[in-house]
């Protein structure tokens, strides 16, 4: 199987196009954080500049496994169920379960060693850019040269590779079950997975109150929690989603016509696939949200005290900005490459739908109902996560448990989320729409 793996991949490596790019964008920013170990460690680094590189590529080194998982899943989770009938082909050739998923693993691991590589370049010019960044602000001496050593590759590899590996076997368990004609996976484990990130959210959030006002580590216990809040949000995000089309059916119905009576029966039907695309809205609302305000908290509790930044606030400070960052990056590719992959695949359903009296108008109506309902219950479920961080660390850190920030920064977070689903969402179902209906019938999907 893994011979057949290396076929597909040399024979048709435009279905792996979404996931080489996610791969290689992971791949780079791991490497490029992570040359700043190796620039750390090298000789002649005074300690203060050692502390703050290290401090650098351990923070968002962690973010960066996390969100290369999760980029990845999302883009395979997609390319699996696009190949429904060539695993259902295979099963009825002889090819068994396992087989099945070693080839799609062994697909995955192909691609990732090959953005691996492509990445390298881009991440020493990234790296060198940080580094040069660290320096402008006066957290790095102006003497450090940048170094791009075994911890950079070590890391760039060993992240996005296994990464690949087991969001591979995660996305093809279920198409290869589902082949053999077996009873669906329960979900069992990625219920538990989600109330246990719901938990230690919890657990990590009401930590805030055990620290000081003044404490360096204040921010972590709110920010983190936030995260898990977020990501057992997204897990459970399918159910959710259906509850929410259920309440708006009526109302949909009402304002958008055919194209909302039609986007309510869709997502009810595709409420799992959904959540492909669910949770990069979910992740990159409650994420940026909850840094960006809880920053703005602490730089205006620094600014009334009448104190003078530090090195360490100003690595701070550095350090979130540059996470929301790669958030922003990150979720934005994990929300296109899902709406264009998922979008497109839906060029047979499209044309069933106009063969059976829709009109193209309100197909692409459907789409744009969709995609505005994925953006209300992404950011719902986000927002949710950031405030659950977002009222402790302000009660602790500005003794108000409503900060003062408006909402100016959430609005444009919400904006660029609404706009990257409708873009995507309406931009490739027009494109797809222009397949005469009894061709997009006739292809395979």
């Amino acid at each position: 199987m893994f011979s057949l793996a290396m076929r597909s991949v040399r024979h048709r490596p435009g279905r792996f196009g979404a996931t080489l790019l996610a791969s290689f964008l992971g791949a780079a920013i791991i490497m490029a954080f992570n040359s700043l170990h190796d620039t750390a460690g090298a000789p002649g680094v005074d300690d203060v500049s050692s502390e703050t590189l290290g401090l650098a590529a351990g923070v968002v080194g962690g973010y960066g496994t996390l969100l290369v998982f999760f980029a990845v899943a999302s883009t395979l989770t997609v390319n699996v169920r696009q190949r429904d009938e060539e695993i259902a082909l295979l099963r009825s050739a002889g090819a068994t379960p396992a087989q099945i998923r070693w080839m799609v693993v062994g697909e995955a691991a192909a691609v990732a060693v090959v953005a691996a590589l492509l990445a390298v370049g881009p991440a020493v010019l990234g790296g060198q850019a940080l580094l040069t960044g660290f320096q402008d602000s006066g957290q790095v001496a102006k003497g450090v040269d940048h170094v791009f050593g075994p911890v950079a590759v070590a890391a760039g590899f060993g992240v996005t590779v296994p990464a690949s590996m087991g969001a591979a076997f995660l996305a093809v368990r279920r198409a290869t079950r589902a082949a053999a004609g077996t009873a669906r996976a329960s979900g069992r484990w990625r219920r538990l997975g989600g109330w246990a990130a719901l938990a230690l959210g919890t657990a990590a959030v009401c930590a805030t109150f055990t620290f000081d006002a003044t404490d360096p580590a204040l921010m972590a216990a709110p920010a983190y929690g936030a995260i898990l809040l977020s990501v057992g949000l997204a897990v459970f995000s399918p159910a959710l989603l259906r509850v929410l089309v259920d309440r708006l059916e009526r109302p949909l119905g009402t304002l958008f016509g055919a194209s909302g009576l039609l986007a309510v029966q869709n997502m009810r039907r595709r409420a799992t696939q959904l959540s492909g695309v669910l949770m990069p809205l979910v992740l990159f609302t409650g994420m940026a949200t909850g840094t960006l305000y809880m920053q703005a908290i602490e730089n205006d509790a620094i600014d009334a005290s009448g104190l003078t930044r530090s090195v360490e606030d100003k690595n701070l400070e550095t350090l979130n900005l540059t996470v929301v960052g790669i958030i922003v990056v990150f979720s934005c590719i994990m929300l296109i490459n899902s709406l264009y992959a998922a979008t497109s695949y839906r060029r047979r359903e499209f044309g069933q739908q106009r063969l059976a009296g829709a009109t193209p108008g309100q197909v692409l109506g459907m789409v744009g109902v969709e995609a505005l309902v994925l953006t209300v219950s992404g950011v719902v479920l986000g927002s949710a996560a950031a405030v659950a961080g977002i009222l402790p660390f302000s009660s602790v850190r500005a003794s108000a448990l409503v900060p003062d920030q408006g909402l100016g920064t959430w609005l444009g977070i919400v904006a660029v989320a609404a706009a990257a689903t409708l873009a995507t969402s309406v931009v490739t179902a027009r494109r797809t729409l222009r397949t005469p209906a009894v061709r997009a019938v006739a292809v395979t999907a």
